[in-house]
C-alpha cells in the first residue's frame, strides 16, 4: 500500500487531508459520521482573543456552484477554547490545528502565545484575511508589508508550526507568499474565500446583511489551483491547497500543482464523510498508478 504521510515543517501528517477552518466546527460535530483519527488533521473554526457574536443574519447564501458566507468569525474566544474545547480534543490521535484570527497585530500575537502553551496543539493557521482596525479596515493579507508585520510578531511568541492562510483578493499572491515566508512562516495555505455578493432582484436588496461575503465551493477551484501552482513555484516552504476541492480527483490535482497537503471546506456541508472518502481516493489513485508514496506526485505536474 502507498505511503500517504507528508510533513508540513515539523508537523507530521498521516495523510495529506485536512479540513478548512469554519467548515468543520471543532471536529466533534463530525464524529458521528467519520473516525476523526483517519484524517491527517483538522483545523478548528476561527479563534479570536475575545468573544465575537458574528455578523447579523442573513449571513449565508447559495450561488451557482458555490456559496457565500459572512459569518464574521463567531466564536467564544481563545480562553473559552482553552478551558472548554481543548480538554475534549487533546486526546485525539490526529493533528488538531487552531485557526487564529484578529483585528490587530496585538490580537494575533496574544492569541498565538496562549495557544503556544497547549502541548497537544502542534500548529496554528494564521488567518491574515481579517480587517486591520488600526489601519482603516485594510485587510492584513493584501499588502506584503502588513502581512509580514503580523507574521513576524506572531513568530516571536509562537514556537510550533506556523501556517499562514492567504487571501486570493490580491493582484499578485506570490508577493504575499514570499513576504510571509521571509517573516517566518513555516507553510502557507491558500486560497481563502474570494470576495463576492448576491442580490435578490425582487426585493432589490442584497442577500447578505453585510452586502459582500466570502465565495467558496467548486466555482473557485480553477482560481485556487492556479494560485497554488504559482505559489508552490515561488516559495520554499510547503503549500497547503484549498478552494473548491469536492472529491479525491480535485485533491490530487492540487497535489500535482505543488500542494503538500489539502483542505476540504464547502464539501463538508454536502457530505459529512467526504474527508475519509478523499483519503481513500488518494490511496486508490497512488496504488493504481504504482506510486509508493504520495510525495511522488507533489508538484509532479508536467508542463
Amino acid at each position: 500500500m502507498a505511503d500517504l504521510s507528508v510533513n508540513i515543517d515539523k508537523l507530521k501528517l498521516k495523510n495529506p487531508v485536512l479540513t478548512a477552518s469554519g467548515t468543520f466546527g471543532y471536529g466533534e460535530e463530525f464524529a458521528d459520521f467519520i473516525d476523526l483519527t483517519r484524517l491527517g488533521g483538522f483545523i478548528v473554526k476561527g479563534t479570536t482573543l475575545h468573544p465575537r457574536e458574528g455578523n447579523p443574519y442573513p449571513r449565508m447564501a447559495e450561488t451557482p456552484m458555490g456559496m457565500l458566507n459572512a459569518v464574521g468569525l463567531q466564536n467564544k474566544g481563545v480562553h473559552h477554547f482553552v478551558e472548554h474545547i481543548y480538554p475534549r480534543l487533546k486526546g485525539l490521535d490526529t493533528n488538531v490545528i487552531v485557526n487564529v484570527s484578529g483585528s490587530s497585530v496585538e490580537d494575533y500575537t496574544e492569541t498565538a502565545a496562549i495557544i503556544d502553551e497547549l502541548p497537544n496543539i502542534p500548529a496554528i493557521e494564521l488567518n491574515i484575511s481579517c480587517p486591520n482596525v488600526k489601519h482603516g479596515g485594510m485587510t492584513f493579507g493584501v499588502h506584503p508589508e502588513a502581512a509580514a508585520e503580523v507574521v513576524s510578531s506572531v513568530r516571536k511568541v509562537y514556537h510550533k508550526t506556523l501556517i499562514v492562510k492567504l487571501t486570493p483578493n490580491v493582484t499578485d499572491i506570490t508577493e504575499i507568499a514570499k513576504a510571509v515566508e521571509g517573516a517566518g512562516a513555516d507553510s502557507v495555505s491558500l486560497i481563502n474565500t474570494m470576495l463576492g455578493m448576491a442580490i435578490d432582484a425582487e426585493r432589490r436588496k442584497p442577500l447578505l446583511s453585510t452586502v459582500t461575503g466570502g465565495l467558496s465551493g467548486p466555482c473557485v477551484k480553477p482560481v485556487a489551483l492556479r494560485m497554488v501552482w504559482q505559489v508552490a513555484k515561488a516559495v520554499k516552504v510547503p503549500v497547503v491547497g484549498l478552494g473548491g476541492i469536492m472529491n479525491a480527483t480535485d485533491a490530487i490535482e492540487f497535489l500535482l500543482a505543488g500542494a503538500t497537503a489539502i483542505e476540504l471546506g464547502t464539501a463538508n456541508f454536502i457530505d459529512p464523510a467526504i474527508t475519509v472518502k478523499v483519503v481513500e481516493g488518494i490511496e486508490e489513485y497512488l496504488n493504481r498508478h504504482g506510486f509508493k508514496s504520495v510525495t511522488e506526485i507533489i508538484g509532479a505536474l508536467e508542463v
